[in-house]
């Protein structure tokens, strides 16, 4: 039973600015709906982009998050998911359209309509939120809350990028932050080699990388001492696709991992010739959480995780946006 009908949240007010602590009332859930009380929510750079307005949200005010670990308190009409006391993940998709070709085909992370937490609905910067039951998904009772949303948008998107690099050996991750600290022990469990670019002068980071298994870490802008057989860009930096690019061998792929990049500048075609590729990864479908393969959370044994009350989320942002949070950010209210 809920005893207060209010919660406290970090509302973003308006973009460029900074997250407000609100007392607000609690969210009923709808037809189909959960409401859950939050136990922790993961913080990433598409928190980032929505309030720098790189990605403008459509609605203002909004709570933004969206690696929701919660406990159902309620449910709405004709849910038949989940129920009272369950434990359950919110990922970024929050919803579609259910109609269109991209939603009959599993490709809903496509659909034109699609509705996402955090940015169209509110998400998990906040002490309750309410979810759509057919885009949660069960969370297993033995993972803690603020390890567990690691999985929920950097593992996920890590897992999906490893999936469309193909099967090479020789993987470099470029931009060493939640996503490909998660994301490089699945591809050392897969008997992988790692080469982690970092920005220039960034040595701690370049350690970090080493010390969770990479075989060469280096600033973006070098070259690594082998031809690679495919890239991921976590990064938000457009100017790594040719670095990408030189870096592979004819053949390789490039995937960009982010929801948003900075401008690509021109490159010569060379760089792409020989079947080289580059493709990005948009978004997550249902299936990637039910695809997961079991064995991953198993494997991310060293998840680090650096927890911050909800009333700092501001202060944690700004770590993240500072190159500060070594594996994952997360907020606890």
């Amino acid at each position: 039973m809920i005893r207060d009908s209010y919660m406290r949240a970090m509302v973003l007010e308006q973009t460029g600015g900074r997250l407000v602590m609100k007392k607000i009332p609690i969210p009923l859930p709808g037809p189909g709906e959960l409401l859950l009380k939050i136990q922790a929510c993961g913080i990433c750079r598409t928190d980032l982009h929505v309030l720098d307005g790189d990605l403008k949200p459509p609605r203002i005010p909004v709570i933004p998050g969206h690696q929701i670990v919660g406990t159902v308190k309620s449910c709405g009409k004709e849910v038949r998911t989940f129920h009272i006391g369950d434990v359950v993940g919110v990922p970024w998709l929050g919803g579609t359209c259910g109609e269109c070709i991209y939603c009959i085909s599993r490709q809903e992370n496509l659909c034109d309509k699609a509705i996402f937490t955090g940015y169209q609905r509110n998400g998990g910067f906040a002490e309750y939120c309410t979810a759509n039951e057919n885009f949660c998904f069960s969370i297993p009772e033995s993972y803690t809350a603020p390890h567990v949303t690691s999985l929920l948008r950097a593992g996920l998107i890590g897992y999906r990028a490893l999936s469309m690099v193909g099967k090479g050996k020789r993987l470099g991750i470029y931009g060493f932050g939640a996503a490909a600290h998660s994301i490089t022990q699945v591809a050392l469990w897969d008997r992988r080699e790692i080469f982690a670019f970092t920005r220039e002068g960034d040595d701690a980071g370049q350690a970090f990388a080493r010390n969770m298994g990479a075989i060469w870490s280096g600033s973006a802008m070098e070259q690594p001492p082998v031809e690679l057989d495919g890239a991921i860009i976590f990064a938000p930096a457009g100017e790594l696709i040719p670095d990408a690019l030189r870096a592979v061998h004819k053949g390789g792929v490039v995937v960009c991992g982010g929801i948003h990049m900075s401008q690509i500048p021109r490159f010569s075609y060379d760089l792409l010739w020989g079947g080289r590729s580059i493709i990005s990864v948009a978004n997550l479908t249902r299936a990637d959480s039910e695809d997961f393969p079991e064995p991953v959370p198993r494997i991310l044994v060293n998840t680090e995780v650096e927890v911050f009350p909800l009333e700092h989320a501001n202060r944690a942002l700004d770590a993240l946006r500072n190159g500060e949070i070594r594996g994952n950010g997360v907020l606890v209210p």
